[in-house]
């Protein structure tokens, strides 16, 4: 680690210590609202800021998440106009301390944080919000939002136990790969939903019991016939007619846990039509429940829940998959611009695990 930087008096930075700090950097600025990710987003210069009790942090690797076109919608808060930034997590390491943060980091330390605004090449983070890790892994970058949302919709909302069937939609995807190894690690039979065989292997891989391809199995089909009596717990994140068959499968005091709803992200509304004036008979009729999860609302579990989870993952009880987009038309997600081809990746529903960008840097300009 280099020296820290104490710049909580400057009011600009200053590289007398050989940090390796910017004079500008590229982020990602929504200027317009639409659920259109590319038409909502630019890639600006920034400009310096200070840091008081903060740290710069020096983004390596940045999460996309289904959400990011919600927010730059402007669904998650409507007093938020544009300009604003966008992006909710990253993994990387500190390249400059103010005062008060240099109590507990240190300058190169590999850190995570979940904030608005991290697809940027750089980052200034209130400490008490930064995760500090062993390392700068795009794995642990996984659990922030995705592996958190999973253990917590299932650990607060789940009642999971031995025994019981547990149905997970896209299950393959960023936050779909915990929900299934998590269920498995209570002792649960875990049904996977996906859209290849690809996806079905990977599944298979990390203990899903029974998976169903939608492109090729009719999934209200395979349901009725194989689990006649239904399913306990679903960990839903699709929406529209995925909802419907989920609702229509659960058990007698069946759970139905709604984590998003992907397939009404883009559209103008937001929401597809769901048979809703249904919904209290559905449940009445077998004493079931649906709850919606969103992670905001948990956030004074949130540390617990990531600790818990990073060392399932150290233990190697955990498989963190990460998906770089090699497999994608133009090749690998590196550099900023590349976010625009990511968001585009995982609503064709090609992405196997968590999509991360990596974003490399170059160290030659200083203040």
């Amino acid at each position: 680690s280099r020296p820290i930087l104490d710049m909580s008096y400057s009011r600009h930075f200053l590289d007398f210590q050989g940090s390796s700090i910017p004079s500008s950097m590229k982020k990602l600025v929504v200027t317009k609202l639409s659920q259109n990710f590319r038409e909502a987003g630019t890639l600006p210069q920034a400009s310096r800021v200070n840091l008081v009790n903060m740290f710069l942090f020096s983004s390596r690797f940045v999460g996309i998440n289904a959400s990011d076109i919600n927010y730059s919608a402007g669904r998650y808060d409507a007093s938020v106009k544009p300009p604003f930034d966008i992006g909710f997590e990253g993994v990387g390491d500190v390249v400059a301390l103010g005062l008060s943060a240099s109590a507990d980091y240190t300058v190169g330390q590999a850190v995570a944080y979940v904030k608005a605004g991290s697809f940027a090449e750089y980052t200034v983070v209130p400490a008490r919000q930064a995760v500090p890790l062993p390392s700068v892994k795009p794995e642990f970058l996984t659990l922030m939002v995705s592996g958190a949302t999973a253990y917590l919709s299932l650990k607060e909302l789940g009642d999971l136990s031995e025994g019981k069937k547990v149905l997970v939609t896209a299950a393959a995807g960023g936050t779909g790969q915990f929900a299934v190894q998590l269920a498995k690690k209570a002792k649960c039979h875990v049904i996977g939903t996906c859209s290849s065989d690809e996806k079905g292997g990977f599944l298979k891989s990390i203990g899903c019991d029974r998976t169903i391809n939608h492109k090729t199995e009719n999934v209200e089909s395979v349901l009725r016939k194989d689990y006649p009596e239904g399913v306990d717990v679903v960990y839903e994140s699709v929406g529209g007619k995925m909802f419907d068959l989920a609702l229509n499968a659960l058990a007698i005091k069946g759970r139905l846990i709604v984590i998003g709803f992907i397939t009404g992200y883009q559209n103008p509304t937001g929401l597809q039509p769901i048979k809703a004036e249904l919904l209290p008979a559905k449940l009445l009729k077998k004493s079931a429940s649906v709850q919606g999860f969103f992670l905001n609302h948990y956030l004074s579990d949130y540390k617990m829940a990531l600790q818990h989870l990073l060392k399932m993952y150290e233990r190697g009880d955990l498989v963190c998959e990460v998906d770089f987009g090699v497999m994608s038309p133009e090749g690998r997600f590196t550099g900023l611009e590349s976010v625009f081809r990511a968001v585009d990746y995982m609503y064709m529903g090609k992405n196997i695990g968590k999509i991360v960008v990596e974003l490399p840097h170059s160290v030659n300009s200083k203040l």
